[in-house]
């Protein structure tokens, strides 16, 4: 381990971080499931296990999660994950991950991570993910984003405002900076434009000891609690709200580039994929239904 790790044991913080995503994932669920029983539907999640597979040029099975879909009146499709996996990385990927290499590939990560697809246009869909790893190095990320097909500015608005007020309690320019990250980070390039709203995108808050880890795990537990309290109102706010078949289409087709810049961009779905990850877990991201023109 290099000098920001030497000496401190991490798999306690992985295990308090883990048990916070869990809760936070049982609070979400819980709810989302709330909103269905408003709309008159009794759909819940289905939560099913799974352990990480072997990956060629890395480790065997390491680790696994848990992964939590429902589909409903107001959530087409709805995915909470939470997973908890460590080990090798395999062969030339370890060199892209922060702090690891070829001569170092051991990791560990956790975090939960969400997207929900709406079935009325006017809803806003959304992403949230939060997470803690160890290389040589231990770390934060995360970030949510608001993706609405038919945006509304007082939406939009709410949203960058719950969001801030969780950076600005814990860090002088951090929602400036984590901000203009997603809106960089959350744009697909060979269309050139955002994939949504924006939100917030951050990375590699590193923990030289336990001090510094309990300060980010703070404001990731901020993030978590801030997107908790804001996106379940803009879903009551616009699900009664009728809707057209040309806003239909224009859902359909935003969702389309949703797709293209999960697959062909997202460095969650790269990292699933190359540790041997559940597979519908890492895809859960992909709208039932899109439409390319």
């Amino acid at each position: 381990m290099d000098d920001a790790t030497q000496g401190t044991d991490w798999a306690p913080c992985t295990e308090r971080a883990r048990g916070w995503f869990e809760s936070l994932r049982d609070a979400i669920c819980a709810e989302f499931e709330a909103i269905e029983r408003e709309a008159g539907s009794e759909a819940g999640f289905r939560y099913d296990s799974w352990r990480r597979a072997a990956v060629e040029g890395g480790d065997g099975e390491t680790g696994g999660g848990t992964r939590a879909v429902m589909k409903g009146k107001v959530f087409e499709k709805v995915g909470v994950n939470v997973s908890t996996v460590g080990g090798a990385l395999a062969g030339d990927f370890a060199g892209t991950i922060h702090g690891a290499s070829r001569a170092a590939p051991g990791f560990s990560a956790t975090g939960i991570s969400l997207v929900a697809h709406m079935a009325n246009p006017h809803v806003p869909a959304v992403h949230m993910n939060t997470r803690f790893l160890t290389t040589t190095k231990a770390w934060f990320g995360g970030g949510a984003d608001l993706n609405p097909p038919l945006p509304y500015d007082e939406d939009t608005a709410e949203f960058h405002a719950a969001l801030k007020d969780a950076c600005d309690a814990h860090g002088a320019g951090y929602h400036a900076r984590f901000k203009a990250w997603a809106d960089e980070y959350f744009y697909i390039p060979h269309r050139k434009c955002p994939r949504g709203v924006g939100g917030i995108f951050y990375d590699h808050l590193e923990c030289a000891d336990e001090a510094q880890w309990d300060a980010h795990f703070a404001f990731t537990r901020a993030v978590g609690e801030a997107f908790l309290a804001v996106f379940p109102k803009l879903v009551r706010r616009r699900m009664g709200t009728g809707f057209d078949a040309a806003e239909k289409r224009a859902q359909l087709e935003w969702r389309g580039r949703y797709a293209e810049f999960n697959l062909v961009y997202d460095r969650g779905t790269l990292f699933g994929l190359k540790t041997g990850g559940n597979i519908d877990a890492i895809l859960m991201s992909l709208p039932p239904e899109a439409t390319w023109s």
